[in-house]
């Protein structure tokens, strides 16, 4: 594969040292370990390669690959989550969750700042949470598999939709010279941080577009 091709992907992520896995897109899979998420849609994962679909080392292994092969291989940290950072583990006051309604428990999961991190503890008025990422520092291992390859420009439109907005069940796109029309039923409610990272990856990895538009169809 090379940079700007679309393709769909199945894969499971584990944990090397342990063998947990952490992802994956096999739905009978994910009931047999009793993962299964309902809220989840378990199918090939659409990827731009070069658009940091993915992590790095996951998409060097992509490079390399064809269509219908299959591969396992390893992925250090430095090129998976990066490695943990004693910085990213916080003293944060008790007050600080207060003030958005929140009582801080060991293990919870919280966003401050815009960060996303787990509680370690609660002590003496004072909260030490960890924002490194769950699998920072950790060695990963996957099973790969390219489905397919997306040619057609309408799919690949659909494709970007799918990766950044995978609860939407219904849309139409159509295309007008260099104009791209995405049309939603109004009760899908698109946030407009989707609807702009919708528009700015197919501005910029699918040829011959220069316009995109959303609509939403009332009925």
């Amino acid at each position: 594969m090379k940079e700007g091709d679309f393709i769909r992907i199945d894969y499971i992520g584990r944990i090397k040292e342990s063998g947990q896995i952490f992802d994956l897109t096999d739905e009978k899979l994910a009931k047999e370990k009793g993962m299964y998420n309902p809220n989840v849609s378990y199918r090939p994962v659409p990827v731009i390669i070069g658009g940091d679909f993915v992590i790095k080392g996951l998409e060097a292994e992509l490079k390399k690959m064809k269509v219908g092969e299959k591969k396992r291989f390893s992925v250090k940290p430095e090129d998976a989550f990066g490695q943990r950072t004693p910085k990213l583990i916080k003293l944060i006051p008790m007050s600080e969750f207060y003030k958005r309604n929140m009582v801080p428990y060991q293990g919870m999961s919280v966003t401050i700042n815009n960060l996303m991190g787990r509680v370690l503890s609660v002590s003496g008025g004072r909260v030490r949470v960890d924002f490194n990422h769950p699998l920072a520092g950790k060695e990963l291992e996957y099973d790969l598999e390219i489905k397919e390859k997306i040619t057609n420009k309408k799919e690949k439109v659909e494709a970007v939709i799918e990766f950044f907005y995978k609860p939407v069940k219904k849309q139409d796109v159509s295309f007008e010279g260099k104009t791209v029309e995405i049309k939603f039923e109004s009760k899908a409610d698109v946030p407009k941080q989707s609807k702009e990272k919708i528009a700015n990856t197919i501005l910029k990895w699918i040829k011959n577009v220069e316009k995109v538009r959303f609509v939403e169809e009332y009925t």
